[in-house]
């Protein structure tokens, strides 16, 4: 009898461990996925572009039913586990049903973080995060509409894009004093502004959004405006919440699995109990969670050859962002704004919208920030994983790959980053 394998959630991380598994042995498990959402598993990262119009429904689909039929998966969406008893491995979803199982993954993702303020609840708040997300937004925004987005991370920006695509009179708040701080710098932030300016996206920043107002006096009355900490008020006919995510780890925690912010896993992705086991944006590896579709996908390859009996470690991953808003790319990695004993190269182009830094320690590059010219990053980004000594082409290096790359030691690469690795963020 085959091993019955329970995989909770439907989303990137999920379906990425389901290729590695039939990569390996499609018949050795029995398995079944159960997904909270109605769709069939798809490509997150490519909602803002779906928002925008930039693609179609079916260009963000991972796999249809029939490959699931295909391989002998069974797939339940629209159907989410409510309840999961550890000790008698039984899962009982909301419609009732129950799935017994030998072995469980939870690849529960995240949920879009709401601010803890007055009216965050109102009609009119919404939040980024799935197709319904989308859908909601698409009929809400009208051309002229005001629309305000709070956050200016990933998911705010994305949003942003997306929704000024549609004709939405829209304008992005953020608390922070640039856009991005976690992944940019002060200069290349700026021309990030610049771009969203650009497209019609007015920018507000350093304003800390502390309630949402309504039309009238009825506490249930739809968004009508922020209000923010330094008393100034904002008019809106819809606000978006993108503030990030947090992880879906409620379920393993009532469960017994051991949990902090995630879901906590060792190296080969093991949960606190034995035959449990975690990927994802829902999992916590030496303390940290990841909001990014990369490491998601790294942790599942692991998993997978584990399941199987293989020797594999996730050991963690050196973080990249790339993305592109209005025509302008940008693309950062490690360290780079540079901690106490770091130097940087730069390279500006304010004119043409080009921002270039590399950080280095001793002989080694250890972050980057690209902007305007970001073909580059993933060649960058190896550099960094892999630790190369660059001392041979420290000069030239600024100038990118062309230029330098003959002046290295030669080495595998360390990744192929996947085009839709930058969206989701941590909150």
């Amino acid at each position: 009898m085959r091993e019955r394998l329970l995989i909770i959630g439907n989303g990137m991380a999920s379906v990425r461990l389901l290729e590695a598994l039939m990569r390996a042995d499609a018949g050795r498990f029995a398995i079944s996925v159960v997904g909270a959402e109605p769709e069939a598993g798809y490509n997150r990262v490519l909602l803002s572009a779906l928002l925008a119009g930039d693609v179609m429904r079916e260009d963000i689909e991972l796999r249809g039913r029939e490959w699931y039929a295909a391989h002998g998966i069974e797939l339940i969406t629209g159907d989410a586990v409510m309840a999961l008893d550890a000790a008698a491995k039984v899962a009982t979803l909301a419609s009732g049903r129950t799935v017994a199982f030998d072995t469980c993954v939870f690849a529960t993702g995240s949920e879009a973080f709401r601010l803890p303020i007055p009216g965050i609840n109102r009609p009119g708040v919404m939040t980024f995060r799935d197709l319904g997300d989308v859908a909601a937004m698409e009929q809400a925004a009208g051309a002229g509409r005001r629309i305000a987005v709070i956050g200016g991370g990933l998911l705010g920006i994305e949003a942003a894009y997306g929704l000024a695509k549609l004709g939405a009179d829209v304008t992005l708040v953020h608390v922070m004093d640039r856009l991005m701080e976690r992944q940019l710098d002060a200069p290349a932030a700026k021309l990030l502004k610049r771009a969203l300016e650009r497209l019609g996206v007015k920018v507000l920043l350093q304003k800390q959004t502390v309630e949402i107002t309504g039309a009238g006096i009825d506490p249930d009355a739809a968004a009508a405006g922020l209000v923010f900490k330094d008393g100034s008020l904002f008019s809106a006919d819809l606000v978006i919440c993108a503030v990030g995510i947090k992880p879906q780890a409620i379920l393993a925690k009532v469960a017994g699995l051991a949990t902090e912010r995630g879901i906590l896993v060792d190296d080969q992705m093991c949960a606190s109990i034995p035959g449990f086991h975690a990927i994802g944006e829902c999992a916590e590896h030496r303390g940290v969670a990841y909001g990014l579709v990369e490491p998601a996908y790294a942790q599942a390859e692991v998993l997978a050859k584990h399941l199987h009996g293989g020797i594999a470690s996730f050991a963690g991953i050196v973080l990249a962002t790339n993305l592109k808003v209005s025509g302008l790319p940008v693309f950062s990695a490690g360290d780079f704004i540079g901690s106490d004993g770091s130097e940087a190269a730069l390279l500006e182009d304010s004119d043409l919208g080009i921002y270039r830094k590399l950080v280095f320690r001793g002989h080694r590059l250890t972050g980057c920030v690209l902007v305007g010219e970001a073909e580059d990053g993933l060649w960058y980004l190896d550099l960094i994983r892999n630790g190369t000594d660059i001392s041979m082409a420290r000069h030239d290096l600024l100038h990118g790959r062309a230029f330098a790359e003959a002046l290295l030691p030669a080495h595998e690469p360390a990744t192929a980053m996947p085009a839709d690795a930058s969206l989701a963020e941590a909150a």
